[in-house]
């Protein structure tokens, strides 16, 4: 049994399914949390799927992770990633991890707002007023209170990796002040939170998978969509869409999350172990993802795509009102004034070596 979220009211409509976990990749018989003999002695091997590419820093950031969990563990337990959708979507792997049929997963904030409604503050654009107020906000109380909030749903986070600024890239025109995406139909997450977004800029919000993406744009089923740039470049959007606008609307952090099933079974010294290794590689992480930000750029520019900086302040105003909407939601409107009142002194980043 476990939890799962529906639709848009998933928060309050938590229900008790049985899951019969089909081919995708894995054959969930197998345990992937397990205690594997080598060489006479037992590892504990932990398998992580997430939906990205190989050459994505967050991808390279999780492989220092399994590497340094060896080596702090002397060799006694191990981490094996799956990347590239191996085993699904980020709502089907956030499942298996539920049922502890996968241990760990990548996942966005956004696919975590069906659970607790707070996850929601991290969609609304231009809450963040910096990248090092982002960074306060998670290293803090609130950042820590958001990883252990969804244990009652069989899952916890173990640490928050970089994904920077999203922003819109479109294939027919650029976006050069909010009144460009009128008409525009415009992929989204499956968040409420980004669909209200889209709606509050006025263009058309279209929900599809990160996987059906590069088809729906080439297709023309949509006109563009946002993302940050590593995102843009190594999914090859770059190729078919040529007008990116850095408007940075929203900052939403990646989350490691682990299965309670499994964490639970950990001994304190493997979670010790795995804590000192997470938090480790989300500095090594952020370190990367700066590089590949101005790489990314760079690729995008030589492939004949238009980057434009347009003056952010006309976006802002558009979408000042979302704010409101949450006022009748205790919950969520109190973490945002939280965020707002975290200042956006630069912590150091050792900070996350617990």
């Amino acid at each position: 049994l476990c939890y799962v979220a529906e639709g848009e009211n998933s928060a309050k409509k938590i229900t008790m399914k049985l899951r019969c976990v089909s081919c995708i990749g894995i054959v969930v018989c197998a345990i992937v949390f397990a205690a594997c003999t080598s060489g006479g002695a037992k590892v504990r091997v932990l398998k992580l799927a997430h939906g990205l590419d190989q050459t994505h820093s967050l991808h390279k950031g999780m492989v220092y992770m399994a590497d340094r969990l060896l080596e702090i563990s002397g060799g006694k337990m191990r981490v094996d990633i799956y990347p590239g959708a191996q085993l699904g979507s980020e709502t089907q792997n956030i499942e298996l991890v539920q049922i502890g049929s996968l241990a760990m997963a990548k996942v966005s904030t956004a696919s975590l707002e069906g659970f607790v409604e707070e996850y929601k503050v991290f969609g609304i654009p231009y809450i963040f007023r910096s990248k090092a107020h982002l960074f306060r906000v998670l290293e803090g109380e609130v950042g820590k209170e958001l990883q252990t909030s969804t244990e009652k749903y069989l899952f916890r986070g173990l640490g928050y990796f970089d994904a920077g600024a999203r922003s819109f890239y479109t294939m027919k025109k650029p976006v050069l002040q909010p009144e460009d995406l009128r008409g525009m139909k415009i992929r989204v997450m499956k968040s409420p939170v980004a669909v209200a977004m889209m709606q509050a800029f006025g263009g058309s919000a279209t929900p599809i998978s990160w996987p059906e993406l590069y088809t729906a744009l080439q297709s023309g089923v949509v006109d563009g969509a946002e993302n940050n740039l590593p995102s843009f470049v190594t999914s090859h959007h770059h190729e078919i869409s040529k007008y990116f606008t850095v408007n940075e609307h929203t900052m939403l952090p990646d989350v490691l999350i682990i299965s309670k099933v499994v964490w639970d079974k950990l001994s304190r010294q493997e979670q010790q172990w795995l804590r000192q290794a997470v938090g480790e590689a989300v500095v090594y992480q952020r370190e990367l993802w700066a590089l590949q930000e101005k790489e990314a750029l760079e690729t995008a520019r030589k492939n004949g795509v238009e980057i434009y900086f347009p003056d952010k302040k006309p976006f802002v105003e558009k979408v000042a009102s979302m704010r409101e909407m949450f006022r009748d939601n205790e919950r969520v409107y109190r973490m945002i004034q939280r965020i707002d009142a975290i200042s956006d002194t630069v912590v150091l980043q050792t900070e996350n070596k617990k």
